[in-house]
């Protein structure tokens, strides 16, 4: 068979832990693949790098059913290479650590379909690295060896012999359900039951947690501390250190679900992340552009009857200058207006076209630029707002008390996606809502939010809407935008902090 005829597969590690431990070179192939048959330790967010259009398989038991045996998967593999596709298969870790690439490689061999490869990071150097643990240090271990400690076969009164007379440092993968046959055979073997070992769980991510014990009570010490899989075993002398990173951030083991669209929840998702949280994303609502606009097209056209123009967000400010483009309006036709803008966010969308908005809020509120805004518009000038559909009612009646002109139009709506999120469980300690449009997609959906779930919303817009669904415990962010989201997720964590020192 002709290798011209079929597609190509990847054989590309994952990496271990969180998403962002991927490369940069398996970042682009991802980016690109139109299938991904991806195993269930992935971080799923690795998806959303994936084309819409492609095509995602899971191939791995905790995906709600007991995982492809790997002659199926090299099958699948083989199949969807034939049809001529770009298929990657991600594996998480490295693929050749434990990862079975190579019988996967052997099959597209005889099967002439091409590969490539692209490396990951093994869970076993960065899981004990990110806990603190050099898996080789100067004059202590000079060697680490990988040790798989998933079957009977792999505990032989043979090989554990030669495990304990080994000078450098332990590494067990997939071996906490066997951790206590694994330090008695150890020390059965003549490895002294003192020697420092550690299970970590949950490695590289922000769920990470590290267990500590000599080699005779580490299997104790892990069951008495719930440690669950998946969890690396290290067991010599470099596990006694504890080089762990000290650089703090002060989100580090909170997890938040963020709602929203999917540009808002990606840009919160960025910044919460870069604190040290943990992200569930929900996002559950599209900006839905009003395509055929009449009334914002007339505006466009005689912009020289208005003086200022209002933006109220970072999607009317991006269809604003869409919309100039289309109509192939001259950006020198806006040097007599003015521009005010809700908030800092908006601003950027008009800093990168070449416009520094004169009138920012020191608030960011629909209120407070409101009330700025009557205080700013002289004499006879003209205002035009732009803005959604279910924008705040108190620019308009704050204008209509003080006697101003303007033209109020809608350019876009916020809208379900109607997917259904029913089955959706919210987890974490913080759910976020950006809006009243969020808020009622949420609820109407049926989804509801656990008692141990604290709050953040923005605006009083998105507060009274919660209300309405007698929800009534929450938090405002102080100003409207995602660096006040995250300021009162940071607050709240402090206060807490403060109250449990207060109780001990």
């Amino acid at each position: 068979m002709s290798l011209t005829k079929n597609g190509i597969v990847t054989i590309m590690g994952a990496g271990c832990g969180d998403y962002d431990l991927i490369t940069l070179r398996g970042k682009k192939v991802l980016e690109q693949c139109e299938v991904v048959v991806y195993d269930s330790l992935i971080d799923s967010r690795l998806l959303e790098l994936v084309p819409i259009t492609a095509e995602k398989i899971c191939v791995g038991k905790r995906c709600g059913r007991h995982s492809e045996t790997q002659e199926n998967i090299n099958a699948l593999l083989v199949s969807k290479a034939r049809e001529g596709k770009i298929v990657v298969r991600l594996k998480g870790g490295d693929p050749f650590v434990f990862g079975r690439g190579g019988e996967e490689i052997a099959e597209l061999q005889r099967n002439n379909i091409r590969y490539d490869i692209i490396p990951g990071i093994s869970s076993s150097i960065a899981v004990p690295e990110l806990a603190g643990i050099p898996v080789t240090h100067r004059k202590v271990s000079r060697s680490f060896h990988v040790i798989t400690g998933h079957t009977a076969d792999d505990f032989s009164q043979e090989r554990m012999r030669s495990y304990a007379k080994l000078d450098g440092t332990l590494v067990f993968l997939m071996g906490l359900s066997n951790l206590g046959r694994i330090a008695e055979e150890l020390i059965r073997s003549g490895m002294d039951g003192n020697t420092p070992a550690a299970v970590i769980s949950a490695g590289a991510s922000t769920k990470q947690k590290a267990v500590r014990a000599e080699l005779n009570r580490i299997a104790d010490e892990v069951q008495r501390q719930q440690v669950r899989m998946p969890a690396v075993i290290v067991i010599g002398e470099t596990a006694g250190y504890d080089f762990s990173p000290t650089v703090s951030r002060p989100l580090w083991g909170v997890t938040v679900t963020v709602t929203g669209t999917r540009r808002f929840s990606h840009k919160l998702s960025d910044a919460l992340e870069k604190m040290g949280a943990e992200i569930q994303r929900l996002e559950h609502l599209d900006v839905v552009e009003y395509k055929s606009n009449a009334a914002l097209d007339r505006a466009l056209k005689n912009l020289s009857e208005y003086s200022i123009i209002v933006l109220t967000s970072i999607n009317g400010a991006e269809i604003f200058f869409k919309k100039l483009f289309g109509l192939k309006t001259d950006i020198r036709t806006l040097s007599h207006i003015r521009f005010a803008v809700i908030g800092s966010g908006t601003a950027e969308v008009l800093e990168r076209h070449g416009i520094f908005p004169d009138l920012i809020p020191d608030k960011f509120t629909s209120e407070r630029l409101a009330e700025q805004l009557c205080g700013y518009v002289r004499e006879n000038e003209r205002v035009l707002i732009l803005r959604a559909e279910k924008g705040s009612r108190i620019l308009n009646e704050l204008l209509d008390k003080n006697n101003i002109t303007y033209d109020d139009i809608k350019t876009y709506d916020v809208q379900s996606k109607g997917t259904d999120m029913a089955q959706t469980d919210i987890i974490g300690d913080y759910i976020t809502f950006a809006s009243s449009s969020g808020v009622k997609a949420f609820f109407d959906s049926g989804l509801s939010i656990p008692d141990h779930v604290r709050i953040i919303c923005i605006g009083d817009i998105t507060a009274e809407t919660l209300r309405r669904y007698h929800v009534n415990d929450f938090r405002i962010s102080e100003t409207s935008n995602i660096d006040g989201i995250i300021r009162t997720i940071i607050m709240e964590e402090e206060n807490e902090k403060i109250q449990k020192a207060q109780i001990e």
